[in-house]
């Protein structure tokens, strides 16, 4: 059997990293097996559907490289064939016209969900004809129970007493969701239906059509749900859940599919993988069958393994691509070399680009105030004497590299018996405003003489005033 999957989102919202992890599953399985992945658009909802969450479903594909095999299928360009498959099952006597407004009445007395199949069989008269109707499917009276075996949950069984006659077409004409989906998956050709645990009460509705239609039936498999911390559904208001929040903080395309991958699913304990390693272990078999949650620190720290081995030129395009494209305007500190050599620096720390950029437009502006935690910590008795001295000698130094400012400061604290970081800490604390970050001759080096020179000044008239 050749492999051909799909995912299938509806465009009424942001895609959430719960249907992109669904996506990322079908698309390895379909390269494990060397088989299609396709991409369908189900928008028949016409009310909530948009466009522009179509372009931006379509722009994530292309950002994570999970672009589909063949060409995108809108569903909504295929009403027509669907309402010619719901006129053919009219003529089998498989579904028919409900003309019932839909009232308590009209229910199955001991079960109100459930419709009393009223019109299912009944001769209606010219005026009935006249009036608004629905179709409904015919439950087959010779079954009790529709079964499937799922490729992860294994053996599903319903009781057909939990079903009704139930909608294909709304009144208006407009195909219902189930039917829609079967009629498209059996039109694409798809083998297996890799989907979320919350279709699986959709499955047995579906099978039923398949049959209905002559259908030949896809494996099923259900996925279970991403969950929140406290072990709910993952929400849609965690910002952190919408795809497109996560590209706008600085999340790599390769550590979000990582990361969904393994949220999940897992091979022994590696943590980390090339996408052809991926491509090469994944099986259905190792999904687990709950729900796995959402760790948005493990997120970070998997960004962060991909960020710190990627060129700080290669980080620049990504965020100017997907979080500030205006960013190199926003400096008046730094030139274009400064910024690569910051971001050389903050990538072994950075959980997303966002945090790079955040940084780098910090250390820009000159510091405006400074943490009296380490002033009280830091800025001793005879400090800003040894500050002023440091400072002469560094306005001496002609060629200005790290290693230069190193042996200065080396020698320095040698000559007045001191240590290195109770004169490297005020340093970091006149540059950045704080005594955390990366190292001080580093940092100096970066800044320039000049710039630092400026803010080393700074800071002793600030001592001064302050004392």
């Amino acid at each position: 059997m050749q492999v051909r999957v799909r995912f299938a989102p509806s465009p009424t919202g942001k895609l959430h990293i719960g249907g992109l992890r669904v996506a990322i599953f079908n698309w390895l399985f379909a390269r494990h097996f060397q088989g299609s992945f396709l991409l369908r658009i189900e928008d028949t909802d016409l009310e909530r559907s948009k466009q522009e969450h179509t372009d931006s479903i379509l722009k994530t594909f292309k950002w994570i490289d999970m672009n589909p095999d063949e060409s995108v299928v809108i569903q909504s360009s295929r009403i027509e064939e669907h309402k010619q498959l719901i006129d053919k099952l009219l003529q089998q006597d498989k579904v028919y016209k409900c003309f019932c407004a839909i009232k308590r009445e009209d229910l199955d007395s001991e079960n109100y969900s459930k419709y009393n199949r009223k019109c299912r069989d009944k001769v209606f008269e010219q005026d009935d004809l006249n009036k608004s109707f629905v179709i409904r499917f015919k439950l087959p009276d010779n079954i009790n129970e529709v079964s499937f075996d799922d490729l992860i949950h294994g053996k599903i069984t319903f009781n057909l007493d939990q079903l009704d006659d139930f909608i294909i077409a709304r009144s208006d004409g407009a195909p219902m969701y189930n039917f829609v989906v079967v009629a498209d998956d059996a039109y694409m050709k798809i083998s297996h239906v890799i989907r979320g645990e919350d279709h699986i009460s959709n499955t047995p509705k579906q099978i039923l059509l398949y049959k209905a239609l002559d259908y030949n039936l896809p494996k099923f498999a259900h996925v279970p749900l991403i969950l929140d911390p406290m072990g709910g559904k993952l929400s849609k208001r965690n910002s952190a859940s919408s795809v497109e929040e996560c590209i706008k903080m600085g999340y790599l395309p390769d550590a979000l599919f990582n990361y969904l991958v393994r949220l999940g699913w897992s091979h022994g304990d590696q943590e980390i993988f090339t996408r052809d390693e991926l491509i090469k272990y994944f099986s259905l078999d190792h999904v687990g069958k709950s729900g796995a949650a959402f760790d948005i620190e493990k997120m970070q720290w998997v960004n962060n393994q991909y960020i710190s081995k990627k060129t700080a030129i290669d980080l620049l395009r990504l965020i100017q691509e997907d979080v500030e494209p205006d960013f190199l305007k926003q400096f008046s500190s730094f030139n274009y070399d400064q910024i690569i050599e910051l971001i050389d620096v903050y990538k072994e720390r950075a959980v997303t680009l966002q945090f790079i950029c955040q940084s780098l437009k910090t250390l820009d502006q000159i510091p405006k105030s400074y943490s009296e935690q380490a002033i009280m910590e830091w800025i001793k008795p005879g400090t800003l004497d040894y500050l002023k001295n440091l400072i002469n000698e560094l306005e001496l130094v002609q060629d200005w590299t790290e290693n230069n400012i190193s042996d200065i400061f080396k020698q320095f604290c040698k000559k007045n018996s001191i240590k290195i970081s109770d004169l490297a800490q005020p340093v970091r604390l006149a540059l950045i405003g704080e005594t955390s970050g990366i190292g001080v001759f580093k940092l100096l080096f970066i800044f320039s003489k000049e710039e630092s020179m400026k803010r080393l000044y700074k800071f002793l008239e600030f001592l001064n005033n302050k004392v």
